[in-house]
Formats: C-alpha cells, sequence, structure tokens
C-alpha cells in the first residue's frame, strides 16, 4: 500500500495546485548545513508552542470541497503586502503564476486553493528564503527553533485598502503537508519558506493568529511590486 501512495502523491499535488512543499520549489541560495549545537538538526521535526509530531503527507481526497469565503470579505480581496518590521522584512504580494512555475524573486505570492485576509479561514504566503525576502525567518528558526519569533506581529495589506495584525504563535520546522492551514476554520496567516537548496521538501511554517483589522492608506496597502526571475 505504501508503494502506490507514494506513486500517487505526486498527482494529487500537482491535481489540487498546492505543489510547493512537495516539490520544493522555494529554495534558499545555498544549502543549508548542519552545525554543532544546532537542537533542530537532531529534531525529525520540531515545533514551538506547542510541540507536534512528524505530520504525514496528505491532502483531501480529490474533489472534497475547500473552504468558502466569508460573507464579509470582498470577492476581489487579495493580499498585496506583508510586513515583519522586526525582522526588517517587507514585500509586496502578487499572485503566483502555474503550480509548476519556479517562485518569482523580490516578493511573496499566495497559494490560491486557501484563503485572502477577512475569509476567517487561513491566508498561506510563501517566498524564498533569500536576502531581502524571508531569509530571517529561516535564520531565526534555527536559534532555539524559532522562539524569538514568538509573539512578533505580521502585518498584511489588502487591495481594498485594509490592514490586518497578526501575532506569531508557532514555529514549524521541516515541514511536509499543508493539512492544518487547509483545515483552519478561522482567520490565521501562514508564512513558509524554504529550509535547503532547491529540491528539499521540508519547509519552514510561521503560524500567526488574528489580532485586529483597520483602514489604510491606498499607497501604503499598493506598494510597487518589482518581480523577477530567480537566478
Amino acid at each position: 500500500m505504501s508503494g502506490v501512495r507514494t506513486r500517487v502523491l505526486p498527482a494529487i499535488l500537482t491535481a489540487l495546485g498546492v505543489t510547493l512543499l512537495a516539490a520544493g520549489l522555494l529554495s534558499y541560495t545555498t544549502p543549508v548545513t548542519a552545525e554543532s549545537g544546532d537542537v533542530a538538526i537532531v529534531e525529525p521535526t520540531a515545533t514551538v508552542a506547542p510541540e507536534t509530531p512528524i505530520p504525514l503527507i496528505t491532502l483531501p481526497p480529490l474533489g472534497s470541497a475547500l473552504p468558502t469565503a466569508g460573507p464579509t470579505a470582498p470577492a476581489d480581496r487579495v493580499a498585496t503586502r506583508v510586513r515583519v518590521a522586526a525582522l526588517d522584512i517587507d514585500l509586496p504580494v502578487v499572485k503566483p503564476g502555474a503550480p509548476t512555475d519556479y517562485p518569482l524573486c523580490d516578493v511573496a505570492m499566495w497559494i490560491g486553493a486557501l484563503g485572502q485576509p477577512g475569509e476567517g479561514r487561513a491566508t498561506y504566503l510563501y517566498a524564498h528564503a533569500r536576502d531581502g525576502m524571508f531569509l530571517p525567518l529561516l535564520e531565526r528558526s534555527k536559534v532555539k527553533n524559532g522562539k524569538s519569533m514568538l509573539g512578533m506581529v505580521v502585518e498584511v495589506w489588502t487591495s481594498d485598502d485594509q490592514r490586518f495584525l497578526y501575532e506569531i504563535t508557532e514555529v514549524r520546522r521541516h515541514q511536509k503537508t499543508l493539512d492544518d492551514a487547509l483545515a483552519a476554520t478561522e482567520e490565521e496567516l501562514w508564512l513558509q519558506t524554504s529550509e535547503g537548496p532547491h529540491g528539499t521538501v521540508g519547509k519552514l511554517q510561521v503560524l500567526a493568529k488574528l489580532l485586529s483589522q483597520e483602514s489604510s492608506d491606498h499607497k501604503s496597502a499598493h506598494p510597487k511590486a518589482k518581480p523577477v526571475v530567480c537566478g
């Protein structure tokens, strides 16, 4: 049975359009090497507040319904900017390409199978672990499994000039599934980046819970995006 499951998993991931985790599309510029004293290298998976066991690589069956947008969220609302001021992260957010496209540089992107801010489910943003992008998330995660990031505020602006504030509550290393994000029934923000060179399956996930929503000026919510093809 395990052999059959291994063969059909790539097809299921592609069909659902969420191949990012399994295909290892998010890459770090150089391989991440093990360091003595790095606790997470010993642990097969490390989760801060609370710890979770190694998740299975499972997704909903084909044809199963995903959560629908909440009644108060405009149908055309999308995330346009993400900032973690404490880590000097500030990126425009753009629409992703096809599931098989390699993620662009100098921007963050969202996973379309999940939600947008204000829909009452998970918003999932991802970017490369490179300078000027989500590299600080990776670097902090390697120190005491990212404990210093707990409590940090993440800001997300949207196309209808709203600003959502979230608080980081969990840092999950070496993750191989989107299950918890897909199953979310309340407002959540997930940030993802890679933990190694292209092809590395395990990813870093940072989970944040909604604090508040407020109006924003148009300029702040619409930074000029200059995505480039990663070299």
